[in-house]
């Protein structure tokens, strides 16, 4: 019994451990405290989170399998974010909802814990935690929904949104006839069914390792979820009883297999902070670098919104990520383990594609060379990003003058004024979306495009941003500029009309300025006041401490882990 955590908690036969005992004796026989794993469920199920509203569900086939192994399962709510209902963007409260769930892991007597997320930031925030805490965890993707249509045609959530919005301010579509579509969109539980945010990072927790193999993109209402579930709480006790942790699992090794699966399946640009941030708590060494000198020669295989055709639900039946893994094999690092103890490769003998049209054999790709390409110049010292496989070719290498705004509010102020000096050759700048400026970096970097140009028919400009994009959304856009305007970077001294130079090939992005005339302007006051900085709270402790997008935007006291040893009793 002393060999286990929680039996700091309840071993013995003083007053502390019967206080923690007979507290807990609401349904817990006695022999649920003679030794036996207690595993927390970290369950971020809330109906004001709508992709994460089944999880409950999800949980209870956990608990199943936590009892028939011999375990204590342990209902735990946390911290749950709402990428389509919170402001002003989830990405504000991602940190804040890592440090309380690692908290509640390290202040509770728990030996385990699974993990259960679906929507965009829930599954980063809980691996981030996991990881700072370092208790035996394990990953549950809550899953995608199942697809809707309209009129006949697939829907892809997000990616669906903005084309069909962009036609309506475009005169190619009614309000009536967009409005129509609403109903159609989420047809089920579960989270977006593009290869938006949530999706990759289900993904991307199944490549680093951190899920039962073969379990991420298994659709929300799908019956094997819930198999799956009861198979990884058994897995748990078994997590326990063999001490495996994040930190004995995940190595350097671990990311870098999780970079190359981010390019194969054309993955989300969010997936780069948020990678960046869980290797911070682990103290592993990563860098922007990582993404473009692994990510950026693999090619894409899988035809997904919004960089292809089909939907998640397709990328199921088509064989899944193993299926796509096995394609890149000789890329992986065969060392990298998984939460059964066995590397990932071990797992990619038997998976096979049945589609060939989702998943593309590897002589075949969608695009040759598609991962995350990272920019660096007079504009973007510390780096931004671009993901190919959402771009126009045409605009790769382009060079066009600034239209400038401010903020958000700014840019839906002006962008649709028809005396806006703009055309399509045009680099649309935004700022003041970043970490600090916004704060908390939305996904505003794909901006619409000015609705005199939809109406002449262009339908993709170079954009250049400081904030994030949706991994649903599409576009040329250069975003994650660092260091962002709010923190003095350069994009604060771009002027309208000063040439912007986009070279993804070269990986440059320039502001041909001269740099006498640069070191002579000043700062954009909009941009580097920042959007009305609050002065309590956790915004305020969010602006004082949260680094740049370039080190995966987590507060600067949170990287790294503090253990799980809690010293001091509570009585």
């Amino acid at each position: 019994m002393s060999e286990q955590r929680s039996a700091q908690w309840y071993a013995g036969g003083g007053k502390d451990p019967y206080i923690h005992r007979a507290w807990m004796r609401r349904g817990l026989p006695a022999h649920a405290f003679d030794g036996r794993p207690h595993i927390a469920i970290a369950n971020t199920a809330s109906d004001l989170t709508p992709c994460n509203m089944h999880l409950d569900e999800v949980a209870a086939a956990v608990k199943q399998g936590i009892w028939e192994a011999g375990g204590i399962p342990l209902n735990l709510p946390v911290v749950s974010l709402g990428e389509t209902q919170v402001r002003p963007t989830a990405m504000l409260w991602r940190n804040m909802a890592a440090m309380a769930t690692e908290e509640m892991l390290r202040a509770n007597p728990i030996d385990g814990v699974v993990l259960l997320g679906g929507c965009d930031k829930t599954i980063p925030s809980l691996l981030m935690a996991a990881a700072s805490v370092d208790l035996p965890a394990v990953v549950i993707p809550g899953g995608p929904m199942i697809t809707g249509t309209f009129r006949g045609v697939p829907l892809g959530c997000g990616t669906s949104t903005y084309r069909l919005s962009e036609e309506v301010r475009a005169g190619t579509m009614s309000r009536e006839e967009f409005l129509a579509s609403e109903s159609s969109m989420i047809r089920s539980k579960g989270h977006c069914n593009t290869m938006g945010t949530a999706s990759t990072m289900g993904l991307v927790a199944e490549a680093l390792g951190t899920t039962l193999p073969g379990v991420a993109g298994t659709p929300a209402p799908d019956a094997r979820l819930l198999e799956a579930s009861h198979a990884t709480g058994r897995l748990a006790v078994e997590l326990v009883e063999a001490d495996r942790r994040p930190s004995t699992i995940l190595s350097r090794g671990s990311f870098l297999n999780a970079i190359v699966a981010l390019a194969a399946i054309g993955g989300s640009t969010n997936a780069v902070v948020h990678l960046l941030a869980i290797a911070g708590r682990l103290g592993i060494e990563l860098s922007l670098d990582d993404f473009d000198r692994t990510g950026s020669g693999v090619p894409l295989l899988v035809d997904l919104q919004p960089a292809g055709r089909f939907l998640m639900d397709d990328l199921h039946r088509a064989g899944g990520l193993l299926a796509v893994l096995r394609e890149v094999r000789d890329l992986l690092d065969p060392t990298a383990l998984t939460v059964t103890g066995r590397p990932l490769v071990e797992y990619l003998d038997t998976p096979r594609i049945w589609d060939p049209e989702v998943i593309r054999v590897r002589a075949e790709p969608l695009q040759p060379e598609a991962g995350i390409a990272v920019l660096y110049g007079n504009l973007a010292p510390r780096g931004a990003v671009i993901k190919p496989a959402a771009a126009s070719p045409h605009l790769m290498q382009h060079r066009g003058r600034a239209v400038v705004f401010d903020s958000i509010e700014d840019f839906h102020a002006r962008i649709d004024d028809p005396a806006l000096e703009v055309d399509a050759d045009s680099v649309l700048v935004l700022r003041g979306c970043g970490p600090k400026g916004y704060p908390g970096m939305p996904e505003v970097s794909n901006m619409a495009l000015p609705a005199k140009l939809l109406a002449e028919g262009v339908r993709d400009m170079v954009r250049v941003c400081d904030g994030r994009m949706s991994g649903t959304a599409f576009g040329t856009v250069v975003l994650h500029v660092a260091p962002e305007a709010a923190d003095g970077g350069p994009l604060g001294l771009v002027r309208d009309g000063d040439p912007i130079v986009l070279d993804v090939a070269g990986r440059r992005l320039e502001l041909d300025v001269p740099a006498a005339e640069l070191a002579s302007r000043e700062q954009s006051p909009a941009a580097l006041a920042g959007y009305a900085a609050p002065m309590r709270g956790w915004q305020r402790l969010y602006i004082d401490h949260v680094q740049q997008a370039d080190t995966g935007a987590d507060l600067d006291f949170l990287i790294g882990g503090s253990g799980h040893d809690v010293g001091r009793e509570s009585h």
